[in-house]
């Protein structure tokens, strides 16, 4: 017949595909780089293997573009977890290192308040002892009059007080802490102060040259009150010296006996 359905020659294959193509040409190229021959290379390089299928006929270039991306993905992906687990541990560290910085300031605040308690506690006991504590009129003095002692020279017929042996000037001490009741003169004591103490204890002070406080003022104990003299009924300077019950002449107790019970040692 002269017309029908054509068919393809004995022996013919289909075209290369553009991606068997392509890998040619970068096989020629490479070649060429390789050996600087342009003609001897060429023809061979371009030559398309018509006998085996193209990647695009299998299908295969899907597949390695698929794998290729899966791969990156799975690489971004780690990669993201690594910073990401990164910038965690970072935080972490901080938050660590801010935790430490405030255990370690709540404790140093700790200390800080243990030891303002200890030492005001501390300085109160002082306080406390120290207004508690009793010393002695005259400093290195002894007794001249006993208490009791009988005699023309007191009204009441016995003497009321004991005398400390004191040059005229001597200074006189507040035997324990108190407020002062009474100070100016006091007939035949002379120039006198009377304490009222923190127990509820009176103590007198005669004869004295000088005053140094005056009456509501609160004394400390060994605080000045005064300078030992010779005024009103006196033989001579000394200072009187008297422990009472009340703050007036006649509740008086033995003197040296009160300083002894208050630690004093005479």
């Amino acid at each position: 017949m002269a017309f029908g359905s054509r068919t393809a020659a004995p022996g013919k294959h289909r075209g290369s595909s553009r991606l068997s193509r392509k890998t040619a040409g970068y096989a020629g190229i490479a070649a060429l780089a390789t050996t600087g021959v342009v003609a001897a290379v060429a023809a061979p390089a371009f030559a398309a293997d018509n006998s085996a299928p193209s990647v695009e006929d299998t299908g295969q270039n899907a597949v390695v573009v698929a794998d290729g991306l899966q791969d990156d993905i799975e690489v971004q992906a780690e990669s993201q977890q690594v910073a990401a687990e990164a910038v965690a541990a970072q935080a972490q560290a901080e938050a660590d290192a801010k935790q430490r910085a405030s255990e370690a300031k709540r404790a140093a605040e700790a200390k800080e308040k243990t030891e303002r308690e200890a030492a005001e506690r501390a300085a109160r006991e002082e306080a406390r002892k120290r207004l508690n504590t009793f010393v002695a009129p005259v400093d290195g003095s002894y007794v001249s009059t006993q208490y009791g002692a009988g005699g023309g020279m007191w009204s009441s017929g016995s003497h009321t007080g004991i005398d400390f042996h004191a040059d005229e000037g001597t200074t006189v001490h507040a035997v324990g802490a108190g407020t002062i009741v009474e100070a100016g003169w006091g007939g035949a004591y002379g120039n006198n102060i009377v304490i009222k103490h923190n127990d509820g204890t009176y103590t007198q002070y005669g004869h004295l040259l000088s005053l140094s406080v005056s009456v509501g003022e609160t004394v400390t104990p060994g605080q000045q009150i005064g300078l030992s003299g010779s005024t009103g009924n006196s033989s001579g300077p000394h200072l009187h010296f008297e422990a009472r019950t009340g703050a007036t002449y006649g509740t008086d107790i033995n003197p040296l006996a009160y300083l002894r019970q208050h630690g004093v040692g005479i």
